[in-house]
């Protein structure tokens, strides 16, 4: 079987992050300084794109082709380097058109054909992990692809919508929505939770409620969504099993947490205090998603929620940077697929601590804004922190190629 070259890909996913964060660094200085050159919303589309796709969809990808690797008895790895190219190709022609054109036709066909290649990647990985005996990581990879497929959704109505130039406010917004769940909590989730466990087994960590947190968080997935709409007037019968959805969740994160904190004992003998730091960051942060999404569920915080740009902003970098890039720079470095050296500490715990920051700065201006507080030089400073978090990517980046003692 030919072998597949993981540290490859994983580097061309960290010039791929460091392009997101050139990306986050181009619009921080537009907004905070006077800049006229580019369209500040296609570089936010080509932003947000290219971080779903470049960075977190394709090191998915890799980390779980690097799964069959290791369980599957027969592997055609030629297969899943293919599709890999072909979606980083996609990944690339995405960026290139939101940047120029934001929505039009290069960005509208790249999209296109990326719901293909997840479509065929799905196919593929499902009919490979038949190969792969009993193991925990297997429902959770075949429920995260499931949900990329059915994000998928919410990208077709939005192409619809703008090929046909027929773009209803409220369809719209749904229609982002539902591929912003199914992908953040949906695809994104269960593949990182699949990592987990395969690496909890590995580790002979005890996880007895495994299958009830899967369970809970398999089920309440999809009335979760609705989380996100509560604007649109929903029918009252449908309330119910959204606040359900939100106490399900919070529930299966409690009993991760219980587990974890039963193997304590494990993780400080077989982790390093620089991972167990990583996890801890990553834990925080899931444990705050999981509090506000239980506590939008009443109408007033809700409201609060979507009326104010910055708690969205704040809400989304803390499920983009601070849980999913979080967790999988700490799943580099803990199960080695980086070099591991002082360049690699120092920009590793400077990426945490623009993170931190950028969390911090825009949670404040959030708060601020429901009262009407204009807080001084907010966007000279989130400029700076993206420039700290970009610098921090760039010295991760160089320290997988220099030799450091």
């Amino acid at each position: 079987m030919k072998e597949f070259k993981t540290a490859f890909w994983v580097r061309l996913s960290l010039i791929n992050l460091l392009l997101v964060a050139l990306m986050g660094i181009l619009m921080r200085y537009k907004i905070g300084f006077e800049f006229p050159l580019f369209n500040q919303k296609n570089i936010q589309h080509a932003h947000s794109h290219f971080a779903f796709t470049g960075w977190i969809s394709q090191t998915l990808m890799v980390f779980m082709v690097h799964y069959l690797q290791q369980y599957a008895t027969q592997l055609k790895v030629s297969k899943y380097v293919f599709l890999l190219r072909a979606h980083v190709l996609c990944s690339y022609g995405m960026l290139t058109g939101f940047f120029l054109q934001g929505y039009g036709v290069i960005s509208i066909t790249f999209s296109f054909l990326h719901l293909i290649l997840n479509a065929w990647f799905a196919i593929s990985y499902f009919k490979s992990l038949k190969q792969v005996k009993q193991h925990p990581a297997k429902k959770w990879f075949t429920t995260a692809l499931v949900f990329n497929l059915l994000s998928s959704l919410g990208t077709l109505a939005l192409i619809y919508m703008m090929v046909s130039k027929h773009i209803p406010q409220h369809q719209y917004l749904a229609s982002v929505y539902f591929y912003l769940h199914f992908q953040y909590n949906g695809w994104f989730f269960f593949a990182v939770m699949g990592l987990f466990t395969a690496q909890v087994s590995a580790l002979n960590f005890a996880f007895p409620q495994e299958k009830k947190v899967f369970l809970l968080f398999s089920i309440s997935c999809l009335p979760a969504y609705f989380l996100s709409v509560l604007w649109a007037h929903l029918p009252v019968w449908l309330y119910p099993f959204i606040v359900a959805a939100s106490i399900a969740q919070l529930i299966a994160w409690l009993l991760v947490i219980r587990a974890m904190r039963d193997n304590s004992n494990k993780i400080k003998t077989q982790l390093s205090l620089l991972s167990r730091y990583l996890f801890l960051f990553v834990g925080t942060a899931l444990t705050i998603k999981f509090m506000l999404q239980a506590g939008s569920t009443f109408p007033a915080m809700s409201k609060m929620a979507f009326g104010f740009r910055p708690i969205v902003m704040a809400y989304l970098h803390l499920v983009l940077l601070a849980i999913l890039t979080m967790f999988l720079i700490g799943y580099l470095y803990t199960f080695n697929y980086i070099k591991k050296n002082i360049l690699t500490t120092t920009a590793i715990i400077s990426i945490s601590a623009g993170v931190f920051l950028n969390e911090l700065i825009l949670g404040i201006q959030g708060i601020a804004g429901i009262s009407y507080v204009m807080i001084p030089y907010v966007n000279e400073l989130l400029f700076y922190i993206a420039v700290l978090i970009g610098a921090s990517i760039l010295l991760l980046l160089s320290s997988q190629w220099r030799k450091v003692s």
